[in-house]
């Protein structure tokens, strides 16, 4: 028998011949995505991790394999197609280069993060000939988000997270990709967006920025980390080192709850602070703090309820957490995981309506802008947020079908399932 440790630190038993099959021949390798989280599973490639060897065939895993990065099972995986550019083109007996199709300025995108580029694959794959050009404040790589609550505990170096440059994925689907390029201000009467890099005229335009972590008054910018993007991710992992450091998070919610986990199977020393007297408090019906606290009780995480954090101080190259009742906590690095907030700038400027984040149309996402449109964390729909992986895909879809005039493919807001990345106590949340 053969024992694969899985994401959640179990021992799953497989046969031997389960981690072996045979490469099969024939028909070409297809590939599967995550509708929960968007990981691709790939026949050519298969998942190692699970025992699965290269070259096996989706219909050939066990029907209770799970994803490896969000852990639902093969049931949640659909076909997915990556746009071919040439087909398409045949298709549309066009041949016309991308950029010069009756000299419009096309469709603009404002973000490179996972919403970014879905919606420029979900236009591509309607369309081989619209112009598509991609503003992203960083590099806009490509990789899988659910990993940075999971790096430590399968043991992967920060640097190898990129699955796709920002260069190549804009080489792939024929997309100007303008990075390291930050939005300063729409202009709707004029149909442009205002950039570090000069002014972009649009057709349409659709805002994929996303959320960034709030920070509350008593944590200065200056000294705390908010890991919201792979950027921020690698920069703390550098700045941990090789040695167990302390580190106090601040908020127990999702993102510090799984940090906690993740640093701790790292053999980091956490203290994780909360308002609320449990962790994960925001599903009081499913009790799921205690429980989570008893499967923590064998790592190095301290969690201190009921408090509120009154300042950080610097003292040396160490800080300093106060709270308002009196505590005190040392750290080598503090990070702040006190919820998302959608940055009201862009919104602002065009004068878009706003309700808890730019308000969008429940079936079409439209703005109130009827040239803007908006998917992903930035948008809230009936003032609500739901700023989770699964429903990106099926807002780009949308949206694209709707800027290509294709037939309609109307949103449908859904209650989230949440996949707790706690690999010592993973769970499903509702």
């Amino acid at each position: 028998m053969s024992a694969l440790s899985n994401i959640y630190g179990e021992v799953r038993e497989l046969p031997l011949a389960a981690t072996l099959p045979a490469v099969a021949v024939g028909a070409p390798f297809q590939q599967y995505i995550c509708d929960a989280c968007g990981y691709i599973y790939d026949e050519a490639v298969g998942d190692a991790d699970s025992g699965l060897a290269a070259g096996t065939r989706f219909d050939d895993i066990p029907d209770d394999w799970y994803c490896p990065l969000c852990g639902v099972t093969k049931s949640d995986f659909t076909l997915y197609e990556a746009p071919n550019i040439e087909a398409l083109r045949a298709r549309s007996g066009s041949a016309a280069p991308v950029a010069l199709r009756g000299g419009t300025p096309g469709v603009l995108i404002v973000g490179g993060g996972r919403a970014g580029w879905q919606m420029a694959e979900a236009l591509r794959a309607l369309d081989a000939a619209l112009p598509i050009t991609l503003v992203s404040a960083c590099a806009a790589d490509v990789y899988d988000k659910p990993l940075l609550s999971v790096a430590m505990a399968r043991q992967m170096d920060p640097g190898t997270l990129v699955k796709e440059t920002g260069a190549d994925a804009a080489k792939r689907l024929t997309v100007r990709l303008l990075a390291h390029t930050d939005a300063v201000r729409i202009c709707p009467d004029t149909r442009s967006l205002r950039t570090t890099r000069g002014t972009l005229r649009y057709d349409q335009l659709v805002l994929a920025h996303g959320a960034q972590a709030a920070l509350p008054p008593a944590l200065p910018a200056t000294r705390v980390w908010r890991i919201n993007h792979l950027g921020a991710y690698q920069r703390l992992r550098a700045a941990l080192g090789d040695s167990p450091k302390d580190v106090v998070i601040v908020g127990a919610g999702l993102i510090g709850s799984e940090l906690a986990n993740d640093l701790a199977l790292g053999g980091h020393r956490i203290a994780l602070l909360d308002v609320m007297a449990q962790p994960l408090a925001r599903w009081p019906g499913e009790a799921v703090g205690a429980p989570l606290l008893d499967a923590w009780k064998d790592l190095p995480i301290r969690f201190v309820g009921g408090v509120q954090v009154a300042g950080v101080d610097k003292i040396g190259d160490k800080y300093r957490v106060a709270t308002a009742c009196g505590q005190k906590f040392a750290a080598d690095q503090v990070i702040a995981a006190a919820g998302l907030a959608t940055p009201p700038r862009l919104a602002q400027s065009a004068g878009l309506a706003w309700d808890n984040g730019i308000a969008v149309d429940a079936a079409t996402l439209q703005t109130s802008d009827p040239r803007i449109h908006a998917l992903g964390d930035c948008i809230t729909i009936a003032g609500q947020a739901s700023r989770y992986i699964e429903p990106i895909g099926r807002q780009a879809r949308a949206i694209a079908a709707h800027l290509c005039g294709r037939e309609p493919a109307p949103y449908e807001a859904k209650p989230a399932v949440v996949r707790v990345k706690t690999t010592t106590h993973p769970m499903t949340l509702h």
